[in-house]
Order: structure tokens, then C-alpha cells, then sequence
């Protein structure tokens, strides 16, 4: 296989590189220190530099004012990202925006995405539905119908969308304009709805994450939004979800590789009988071990990444390589922080080093993906359902 990347994917990650090198990832209250969240919005400043930087609209078209890369782009700057522990809904905002111009409504892509682009709009997703275990999609229902109840023949396009649901642990769902919210028709159709969290019907409760940022869970109560506001094209949910996983294992793998970074310079540095501590066998075999986990979730990732920016085919569908590397990512970046804090010893623990914040991150990253064995049994699905020979 050949990951090398184009040029201007490189130039995408080291303009990241320029912009992350100023955030500190003890920017915030430790979340072992404060109850409730760490801060009450979003990195504000960081926000307006990734835009002016042009790296919001890095996997726009050239016509809503982007770059127009791909998803691979994309994952080079949210590994970036995770390395300081980057305080912003990155993610979120290019997928949401991602699936918008791919399969939204044309007036409302051009009137958003420009916007997004320059930093004035700020993204969310909900895709955690009510518990984080029963598809998201399911968890809100979206009933077509005009204020008669009725729909005139062609006049379609003029009917609304009424949403009634609950979508849980919707990542800084209080400081986004609009979120993204997956729902299934009467017919059982996946389909993406846009909300603003002000509008009349929707609720937000307070809900924090293991990182100790703001999470909501967000209610609808018949939620009206107008057809244009409804991106159901046929497999848009599922490009989303998409995104999202593997931009997650962008960010496992980027937030591993920050913390073998720590621990290779603390162990280099820590004497114990007058040598370092990682010219000891054990504390060497280790970090190795852990080099190996770093290495296999990249080449899962870019093979997942890959898959979906070129849409290429293979003997199993692209869910098949989105699940082996969630595999090594929700595995992996557990692995690797459990494996710093005990080579730091108690100094991992001190709040005033930020092993520990990396831990709580890498923690919730893991549950954002969900058990390793879960993949691995639909992993296993698709094996049986395409015969490999």
C-alpha cells in the first residue's frame, strides 16, 4: 500500500501543526479539579484562527470558498488536533458541512457553507441516539406534514419536517448554531436533520463528558423545520457516521502518538540506580509494544480514511475497514495512556502534568467509539456476508 500524501494534504497538516503549537493542553481547569465542566464555551480564539488559517473550509468546494480536499486532509488535521488536546468542535463541523454539501439542500449549502468556512458558524452532531448502544438514527422520529396535516400534490417541497426524540451526549451542543440530528421516517428512512438549538420545541440538559466538556442532551419535542433543513438523500446518515468514526480514529491516533511522545521524554529523562529508566528492558518492551498500537491504528485509519475519500471498491464494503480500525483505536489509545501513567508512576497522576487530562480524553474517545468487541463482531457479519476468495 502507498500512503504517501499529496502535497497539499501535507500542507494542511503542517498549517495545523502552526496553529496547535500555541494551545496548551493545560489551556483549562483540570477536570479532576472542578465539578462540572472545565470551561463554559468552546476555544473561541483557536476557532478563529483555524478559519482564518482557511483550514474550516479545508474540505469545502472551491465554490462555497474551500480548498476542496478530502477526507484524508481532514484526518491529518484532527491528528494534529488531538496532540493538544484542542478544544473545538473540528470534527463535528466539517462532517456536518461535508455531508451538507454532498447531499443537502443547494440554497442552503450555499448560504451556510461560506459562512462555516470563515468561522461564524459553529456545527454539532448528535449520533449517540438516547443511550449510546441503540442506533442513533432510531432514537428521533421525523414526520412529514404542512400546517393542514396535509401535503397538496406539487407542492411537496413546501411541506415541513416535525421531529419528536432525544438525542444524548451531543459534544458542545450549548456553543453550536446548528446541529445535525439523525432520525427515521414512516418508512424507515435514515435521514439528517438541521436544528438551531433556540428554536421553538428543542431543549438542552446539561450533560458533561469523561473530559469534563460541556455535552447536552438535546430534546425534540415537534420540532418544525422546513424540507430544506432535511438531508435525506439516500445514504447521507451513514456518509456522516462514517466521518465521524474515522475522524475519531484520527483523533486516537493523534492523542497516542502526544502521549508515547510524554513518556518516551520522561523515561529518557528519570534515573533510578543511575540510569534512565527506559534502558530498562521491561519499561523498553513496553513502550514498544505501544509503538506497535500507534502503528497499527494508522494504517487502519488511512485505510478506512482512504476508502471513503475515494469510494474505491474492495471484496468487503468500507464498513469493513471503518471497523478494523475502530478496533485498533478504541483498543489502542486505552492501551497506550494505561501504559503512560504506569511508566510516569505517580507523576501521572499529578494535576499539575497533563498525563492526566490525555487519560480522561483518550477515555472518552474510547466510549465515542464503543467496546473493541463489538466491532469485531460486525466485523465478523460482513466476513460471513461477503465470501473472501
Amino acid at each position: 500500500m502507498d500512503f504517501t500524501f499529496t502535497e497539499e494534504q501535507q500542507a494542511a497538516a503542517e498549517a495545523a501543526r502552526a496553529v496547535f503549537s500555541g494551545v496548551a493542553p493545560d489551556g483549562v481547569p483540570s477536570p479532576a479539579l472542578v465539578p462540572g465542566a472545565v470551561a463554559e464555551d468552546i476555544d473561541r480564539s483557536l476557532w478563529a484562527g483555524l478559519a482564518s488559517s482557511d483550514l474550516l473550509s479545508l474540505t469545502l468546494s472551491p465554490e462555497h470558498g474551500g480548498a476542496g480536499l478530502d477526507l484524508i486532509a481532514l484526518c491529518l488535521v484532527l491528528r494534529e488536533s488531538a496532540k493538544v488536546l484542542a478544544r473545538v468542535p473540528l470534527l463535528e463541523t466539517c462532517a456536518a458541512a461535508m455531508t451538507l454539501q454532498r447531499y443537502g439542500d443547494r440554497q442552503l449549502a450555499a448560504e451556510l457553507l461560506p459562512r462555516i468556512g470563515r468561522g461564524e458558524l459553529v456545527l454539532t452532531v448528535g449520533a449517540n441516539g438516547r443511550s449510546g448502544h441503540d442506533p442513533a438514527e432510531l432514537a428521533v422520529t421525523a414526520r412529514q406534514e404542512t400546517a393542514a396535516g396535509t401535503i397538496p400534490p406539487g407542492r411537496e417541497g413546501e411541506a415541513a419536517w416535525v421531529l419528536d426524540g432525544v438525542q444524548s451526549a451531543v459534544p458542545w451542543a450549548q456553543a453550536a448554531d446548528w446541529i445535525a440530528v439523525p432520525a427515521h421516517t414512516d418508512e424507515g428512512r435514515a435521514v439528517v436533520a438541521l436544528i438551531r438549538p433556540a428554536q421553538d420545541g428543542v431543549s438542552l440538559d446539561e450533560q458533561f463528558s469523561t473530559s469534563g466538556e460541556r455535552f447536552a442532551e438535546v430534546r425534540l419535542e415537534s420540532v418544525r423545520i422546513d424540507s430544506r433543513s432535511l438531508i435525506d438523500g439516500p445514504g447521507a446518515w451513514e456518509w456522516l457516521r462514517a466521518l465521524l468514526t474515522t475522524g475519531t480514529c484520527a483523533l486516537a491516533l493523534g492523542l497516542g502518538e502526544a502521549v508515547l511522545a510524554m513518556t518516551s521524554e520522561y523515561t529518557g529523562k528519570r534515573e533510578q540506580f543511575g540510569f534512565p529508566v527506559a534502558t530498562f528492558q521491561s519499561v523498553a518492551v513496553q513502550a514498544a509494544d505501544r509503538y506497535i498500537d500507534l502503528r497499527a491504528m494508522e494504517v487502519t485509519l488511512w485505510q478506512a480514511a482512504w476508502r471513503i475519500a475515494t469510494e474505491a471498491d474492495g471484496k468487503l464494503p468500507a464498513e469493513g475497514d471503518i471497523a478494523v480500525a475502530k478496533i485498533w483505536a478504541s483498543d489502542g489509545v486505552r492501551r497506550v495512556v494505561q501504559t503512560a501513567q504506569h511508566l510516569h508512576g505517580g507523576f501521572g497522576a499529578d494535576t499539575d502534568y497533563p498525563l492526566h487530562r490525555f487519560h480522561a480524553w483518550a477515555k472518552q474517545i474510547e466510549l465515542s467509539l464503543g467496546p473493541a468487541a463489538a466491532h469485531e463482531e460486525a466485523l465478523g457479519s460482513l466476513l460471513a456476508a461477503h465470501l473472501l476468495g
